[in-house]
């Protein structure tokens, strides 16, 4: 019976990835991983920097065991690390994953000084009033009057939009871009359901609600009530 391999190095368009068996020993993959790479012509001193894919099947590995992978694969000189991909994550992981993919619904007026902030997405059924200031680490849906500070996708996200029922902020945040609102809109002035989001110049612009199903096709988690 032919022995399965525990290092596979496969090539790709980014450079290559390392697909490692997730069956033997920690110090068995180790030995092989260093062979492997060793016996290899991808380490070569005049070839450019290759970016490499490690690819952990359902193995799961602690920061020490990473950084020693980590550390052998760059020993290689050329070779540099993009990522380590696992089927497995912690509990704790699950739960934070679990946390920013929850819409939190909250039923109050933010007031000035007061902070809330919440992992995913918040839909705020009240107002933020001037001063007052709401987080999120994804989308921020408000209906009620929108006159403080919107920070959406406060952890990177640059898909985040923010929407509200009047859109009167004193500052828009997405993602890293800030944007402040234009001092244009009148105070009895009737309008629709707005939305703020960063187009192709990385910049926040604020639209009508209804451009979102087109820009933002993803947005709808849920349809025909499934």
């Amino acid at each position: 019976m032919k022995k399965s391999q525990i290092v596979v190095i496969k090539g790709t368009k980014e450079g290559i990835s390392l697909h490692l068996d997730d069956h033997c020993s920690f110090d068995e993959l180790l030995k092989e991983l260093d062979e492997k790479l060793s016996e290899s012509s991808i380490s070569v001193d005049d070839r450019p920097l290759i970016s490499v894919t490690i690819k952990l099947g359902n193995r799961y590995l602690t920061l020490e065991q990473e950084g020693t992978i980590k550390d052998l694969v760059r020993q290689k000189r050329n070779l540099v690390v993009e990522s380590l991909v696992s089927n497995v994550i912690t509990k704790e992981e699950a739960e934070q994953k679990k946390a920013e993919n929850e819409i939190v619904s909250v039923a109050k007026v933010i007031r000035s000084g007061q902070i809330l902030e919440v992992p995913g997405d918040l839909l705020l059924i009240g107002d933020v009033n001037p001063g007052g200031t709401v987080r999120a680490g994804g989308n921020i849906f408000i209906l009620g009057a929108l006159k403080g500070i919107a920070h959406a996708g406060f952890n990177g996200n640059d898909e985040a939009i923010i929407a509200a029922s009047v859109m009167k902020p004193s500052q828009l945040r997405i993602s890293s871009c800030i944007n402040r609102a234009p001092d244009h809109y009148l105070e009895n002035e009737k309008r629709e359901m707005e939305c703020a989001f960063i187009d192709a110049s990385d910049q926040i612009i604020i639209d009508r609600l209804q451009v979102l199903s087109h820009l933002r096709p993803n947005l709808t988690r849920l349809e025909g009530g499934r």
